[in-house]
């Protein structure tokens, strides 16, 4: 009797272990139908840097918390405010490696291309050891977390989330325009430094 409950009952467990993964599995890849908030938990992601190298969010969590600013990528130019907003952070870049913080700005796009406009937008900036600069192709990311700005010459709703080690967000800032930008201090802020200027 007790041989037959195990024959049983194991199918079963194993049965149900698959569907949980498989569920977390599909949240995980899913597109959000809003964006993050504060308070939300971030969805995992992995993008690739201009060398190619791999950037998985939830496996740099584990080193401290992350800004990530999302870019307008190329809508038939390279925005100044997106290279101001840039060069802001990487200005601030020893004050994110004192919080142990990593910035991550994400250049989306369509996959044609998209590997050189990005190098463009970098230009002869170099990236400080705690800062990633990362492609979207064909908007990947960008759906996946809700930012599609899908008009004519838009790419994705310029936005900045400050993530705990957690990953859960302590600052969302999404703008519907081209303005409406964090400066560094903002992040900063949220991180639990009051920057000195």
């Amino acid at each position: 009797m007790t041989n037959l409950k195990f024959r049983v009952m194991v199918p079963l467990a194993i049965a149900l272990i698959s569907l949980t993964c498989s569920a977390s599995l599909r949240a995980e890849t899913e597109p959000r139908s809003k964006p993050l908030e504060v308070g939300d938990k971030a969805d995992n992601f992995t993008l690739q840097s201009l060398g190619h190298k791999e950037f998985t969010l939830f496996k740099h969590l584990k080193k401290g918390p992350v800004v990530l600013l999302v870019l307008r990528g190329y809508p038939g130019y390279q925005c100044p405010v997106c290279t101001r907003q840039a060069g802001d952070y990487l200005a601030h870049a020893e004050k994110f490696a004192e919080l142990n913080a990593q910035v991550v700005m994400i250049y989306p796009g369509p996959s044609e291309e998209l590997q050189a406009r990005a190098e463009e937008f970098l230009g002869d900036r170099t990236m400080p050891e705690n800062f990633h600069f990362l492609i979207d192709p064909d908007y990947e990311f960008t759906n996946q977390y809700a930012l599609r700005w899908d008009e004519p010459r838009e790419t994705a709703y310029p936005s900045t989330f400050v993530l705990d080690q957690e990953g859960l967000v302590k600052l969302a800032v999404i703008s519907h325009s081209h303005g409406g930008r964090t400066k560094a201090s903002d992040s900063l802020k949220a991180l639990g430094k009051e920057p000195k200027e």
